[in-house]
């Protein structure tokens, strides 16, 4: 039985005034029939008459008494048909309430109201015999509903539309999964069975639903079940163990789906059961990123929080995550509208109570930028806030430079002036032994931050880390963007490896980062093994349900200015310190005197002003000893057509 709050479409009231009665009612009935039984097995069926006589007298206060107790606890809130284990505390708190009442009034009363003492044995019996009548009456409306909504007749044929499943995977994930899919009468899913490599969950069954078999099995199965899809429930694996999992399913006849990230459904953005197409991010591992909440917590709670590039992939999932731990105000600076509109719309609208501001802004306007700190005084930046893309900051050294590097040295000294907490870079991979602008720029971004610890109350934290999977104008957006032109997919060189890592992750890691640095630190992120661009690439081919060089060719198109084969984090004992968190490592990087850094960066500054590049190119390579930067700043040559296709960055 549901409890209904409004009456439905088509409903009288008298009607509907009736169906909000019957649960009562039947409760009512349980009740009684759960007190009147307990007096029947007391006296082994034959209860005399004075004992009766009491019976008659205690029952209808004890049945009002007990449905007090179901209401007050939230039992009647229940819909019926979704009654589980969650709901079973309740129950019992309802159960145990009464007895502890009449348990009370048979000590307390005297012997003159000795009708109303009820004998111990029959306390006992109810209560136990309530808790199973209302909770079982529950359960068994939700077995039959259930039942008659997935139910499939044996003489008669499937709905038409429903799909028959494999689960990959019977953890919790796999069970909370087959527990919603059964609530849904339109989900279209049948499920067969699981499938799991656990030898000690094989032929067990869980939740109706038996493990069937290995994933080595996955073959026979499909074509002894006449499987549809098969959805992998599992919400972490390693990368190896996805990947293999993958190959074995993507060899067989049937659609491959997979249930939404753990990170996604910690956060509440989607159930379990809403499966989905498997993603390039996905081949990355879904091993989730454990975070110290509680440091966390305690950094961010009740603090201004100022988030810089808010509108970019990496800004505006900073916002995201930063909007959890519940700052006393998020400013969402950004110069771009649109992109700032997104995420300040989104935002008001996930934590309606918290102040969201949305400031369009160039932080490279010095004044502008000094009289927002001035007004809000945040205690926390974040500044995400960057030109990223290699071969087009080649062509606009002069801008990556003011932007990258100047930009970021006049907004941490503005955030120490006004009294910040902490200052957090977002810097890259691709600082490391620097072959381009990008990462030239990014680099003295880092010397200048350290340049700038101990100069002011605040703690400067650099944080590098490589490429992320899905962010605007990276590798992956481009080649299905190619794919649904017909192709080709473009691949700079058959070598070229990059770290990824996804979003959500990168972000994780930074706020975490964030509250181990002590001031003047680079953090590293541990992002694991690199990938292959061309594995990459054949990845998103076969995911689009395409074949590599059969559907869709791959061309390459040769390593453009700026880029490396592989690029460097330099996760070792020699060159890294580790800190409490296994992703997170202290680089044993050597910055640069203060003194020198501000030269630098005051010849730079001069040097951006009137555009001159060579001039520029010395000036990073002088600072920078590692720097493999091209000095001949030479006019572009006509691009290839293939070239053409691909003119953002195949390497990101």
């Amino acid at each position: 039985m549901d409890t209904i709050t409004e009456p439905r479409i088509g409903r009288s009231p008298v009607v509907q005034f009736l169906v909000n009665l019957l649960p009562t009612l039947l409760d009512g009935l349980l009740l009684v029939s759960a007190f009147a039984l307990a007096y029947q097995l007391r006296f082994d069926f034959d209860v005399p008459e004075r004992d009766l006589a009491r019976l008659i007298v205690q029952l209808p206060a004890v049945v009002v008494v007990q449905c007090l107790c179901l209401h007050l606890c939230g039992v009647r809130a229940f819909i019926w048909r979704y009654v589980g284990m969650a709901e079973v505390k309740a129950f019992v708190v309802a159960s145990l309430i009464p007895a502890a009442i009449m348990l009370v009034a048979r000590l307390a009363l005297p012997n003159s109201l000795a009708s109303w003492r009820i004998p111990l044995s029959v306390i006992i019996l109810d209560t136990l015999l309530v808790f199973g009548a209302t909770m079982g009456a529950r359960v068994a409306r939700r077995a039959v509903y259930e039942r008659f909504q997935r139910w499939r007749s044996p003489f008669g044929p499937a709905p038409e539309g429903t799909r028959s499943v494999l689960l990959i995977g019977a953890g919790k994930a796999g069970r909370r999964m087959v527990s919603e899919i059964n609530s849904r009468e339109d989900s279209g899913l049948d499920i067969k069975g699981f499938v799991d490599d656990n030898d000690s969950k094989q032929h067990m069954v869980i939740d109706g639903v038996e493990v069937l078999g290995k994933t080595k099995d996955l073959p026979l199965l499909v074509q002894q079940f006449g499987i549809d899809e098969l959805v992998i429930s599992i919400t972490h694996a390693s990368r190896k163990d996805f990947r293999r999992i993958l190959d074995i399913c993507e060899a067989l006849p049937v659609k491959v789906r997979i249930i939404p990230s753990l990170f996604e459904i910690l956060q509440g953005r989607v159930k379990v059961s809403r499966i989905r197409d498997v993603e390039v991010g996905d081949l990355l591992g879904r091993e989730p990123v454990q975070l110290e909440e509680a440091a966390i917590r305690e950094t961010i709670r009740g603090k201004v929080v100022a988030v810089t590039g808010a509108g970019g992939s990496i800004g505006s999932e900073l916002a995201r995550q930063i909007a959890l731990f519940r700052p006393a105000r998020l400013l969402l600076i950004e110069r771009a509208e649109s992109a700032i509109f997104g995420i300040h719309s989104e935002l008001r609208q996930s934590h309606p109570d918290m102040a969201v501001v949305p400031l369009t802004v160039d932080v490279g306007n010095e004044n502008r930028v000094a009289q927002i700190f001035a007004r809000h005084k945040p205690q926390i930046v974040v500044h995400s806030a960057a030109h990223k893309h290699v071969p087009l900051m080649e062509e606009n050294i002069a801008e990556a430079v003011s932007n990258n590097a100047l930009n970021t040295y006049r907004l941490g000294d503005i955030a120490g002036r006004f009294g910040a907490e902490v200052f957090v870079l977002i810097s890259t991979d691709k600082a490391v032994r620097p072959t381009s602008i990008m990462g030239a720029s990014k680099r003295v971004a880092e010397l200048a931050v350290q340049s700038l610890n101990g100069s002011y109350g605040t703690r400067y934290v650099a944080v590098r880390f490589g490429n992320v999977i899905g962010s605007a104008g990276s590798v992956i957006p481009i080649f299905y963007d190619q794919i649904r032109k017909g192709g080709p997919v473009t691949v700079t060189h058959p070598d070229m490896k990059r770290y990824f890592m996804t979003i959500p992750e990168a972000a994780q890691l930074v706020l975490e980062a964030s509250t181990i640095g002590q001031g003047g630190e680079i953090m590293v992120l541990d992002m694991g093994e690199p990938v292959k661009i061309l594995d990459l690439a054949k990845d998103v081919i076969t995911l689009s349900g395409l074949r590599p060089y059969e559907d869709i060719d791959i061309a390459f198109t040769g390593i453009r200015p700026g880029e490396k084969l592989y690029e460097e984090l330099e996760i070792s004992e020699e060159r890294m310190s580790r800190t409490r968190h296994p992703k997170i490592f202290i680089g044993n990087i050597a910055g640069c005197p203060a003194e020198k850094i501000e030269r630098a960066l005051e010849r730079l500054a001069v040097l951006c002003q009137a555009d001159n590049s060579p001039a520029i190119v010395d000036t990073l390579s002088e600072l920078i000893p590692d720097a493999q930067l091209t000095r001949q700043i030479a006019a572009p040559a006509s691009p290839s057509p293939v070239a053409r296709v691909a003119t953002a960055a195949a390497s990101d």
